[in-house]
């Protein structure tokens, strides 16, 4: 007797397949590191900025004028230069999805022993095994998203991605590189230069440790990472504005 569950099986498997692909469950971590790249380099970036730029004059103005001019030349690019990747990811992605359409036209049985190999390596065996391959390579469409999820780890493009991830990074980098200026709108450059280290290094280490809660890691060691690590990268600023520094008219 014919297994009259096996048609429905079959369906359902391939359902669960489309929806993997379809709903990207990576999506929101794309968006945090989008956050995070952008806030952290914008705020690493313009503070190494002002600190070489207060290390060499007294003029609070100068400074801010330079940490504003730096502010929005770093959005702007840093949401440039996300858009452009993002698009350059998408192309990649529909360039090797074309080459596997026509590995599994020129070459199935080489493609179908992959199939079996990454199912393998996922423990399952036997009739299992065969099952999940037999589906999967019944539609080209479902193998061959199969093949770029789990072969080359890709995820499909998806509409006004490019920009989202634009604005983004560009609203981060904004946002971030405005926290260590935001103290010399208020104090002097002397007292400013430390409140400006103290808030980015409180800002990065916030940051390490959210990432670490909603990622993986531990949250007090990301967090002293980022903030040690940004820190230092920024102070390299404040050496080079020591070596430049104007004499102080009398």
């Amino acid at each position: 007797m014919a297994d009259t569950n096996a048609p429905l099986a079959k369906g359902k498997l391939i359902e669960q397949v489309r929806l993997h692909d379809h709903h990207d469950p990576h999506r929101h971590e794309s968006r945090l590191s989008d956050m995070i790249l952008g806030g952290q380099d914008g705020l690493v970036n313009v503070l190494g900025v002002i600190l070489g730029v207060a290390a060499a004059t007294q003029d609070a103005r100068i400074v801010i004028a330079a940490g504003l001019a730096a502010t929005f030349a770093e959005s702007i690019s840093m949401g440039a230069v996300a858009y452009t990747s993002t698009l350059a990811n998408d192309d990649l992605y529909l360039s090797e999805r074309e080459r596997e359409y026509r590995h599994i036209h020129l070459a199935p049985d080489v493609e179908i022993e992959e199939i079996r190999d990454i199912y393998h390596n996922k423990g399952f065996e036997g009739e299992t095994l065969e099952k999940i391959v037999e589906v999967i390579t019944s539609n080209p469409d479902v193998w061959v998203n199969v093949m770029m999820s789990e072969e080359f780890q890709m995820t499909p493009p998806e509409k006004s991605r490019a920009f989202r991830s634009a604005v983004i990074v560009g609203i981060s980098a904004l946002v971030g590189s405005l926290i260590p200026l935001s103290p010399f709108f208020f104090w002097n450059v002397s007292l400013s230069i430390w409140f400006s280290i103290v808030l980015a290094a409180l800002t990065l280490f916030v940051v390490g440790v959210y990432k670490a809660r909603v990622t993986i890691g531990k949250p007090l060691r990301s967090g002293i990472q980022m903030a040690v690590i940004g820190t230092i990268s920024a102070l390299a600023g404040y050496v080079v504005g020591l070596i430049f520094k104007v004499p102080t008219v009398p």
